[in-house]
């Protein structure tokens, strides 16, 4: 068993979404017209939902292997990106299947924590980030469920945040299944997301 840092799950708190919109102005003027779309995503976009105090941001973009004109600004302001690409896991698909690329950086040193995903437009992993978020938005029921999995994945992982992720995983997959006919039925689109 690994040994990372710990696992802390806060109750929702909302000055995330007026956290997310420094981030996304600054990557806004950072990045110009580089980045299609900014978008606050995971547990800290969705409201009531506890969350480990960390902003995501999907940034989308036209081709990630063309993500120079984003990435270069934004490790000149201090934005650290890890080398070459990563795939997002998601179960019965490859582990570097294209519609799971991204490329991903953090925050600069010293800085609020931010996630930074940048991926590409119509993929599979940016379109499901969307649909994640505007699914639990929309469902108390599937908000609630998946809170008190975090919060019980945490108790199990509380110094191991590799296992509680670990954990994690497989419940996207669940969720997946849930929100793709909700989706259909309300006529969710991830571009007006």
């Amino acid at each position: 068993m690994s040994v990372s840092r710990p696992v802390v799950l806060a109750d929702y708190d909302p000055r995330w979404p007026v956290d997310f919109e420094d981030v996304a102005g600054r990557v806004r003027h950072l990045a110009g017209a580089a980045a299609l779309r900014i978008d606050h995503i995971g547990s800290t976009a969705v409201p009531g939902l506890g969350a480990k105090d960390v902003i995501d941001v999907q940034i989308t973009v036209r081709d990630l292997t063309d993500a120079d004109a984003l990435t270069g600004p934004l490790r000149a302001a201090g934005f650290r990106r890890g080398e070459g690409f990563l795939y997002d896991l998601f179960h019965g698909k490859p582990a570097e299947d294209v519609e799971l690329r991204k490329l991903y950086m953090r925050e600069p040193d010293g800085e609020r924590r931010v996630h930074l995903h940048i991926r590409e437009q119509g993929r599979f992993n940016q379109r499901f980030a969307l649909l994640f978020r505007d699914y639990l938005r929309a469902s108390a029921a599937a908000r609630g469920e998946y809170e008190l999995f975090k919060r019980r994945a945490a108790q199990a992982f509380p110094h191991d945040i590799d296992g509680y992720l670990a954990l994690k995983d497989p419940v996207f997959h669940l969720i997946h299944e849930a929100a793709s006919p909700w989706a259909e039925r309300v006529g969710w689109q991830a571009d007006a997301a």
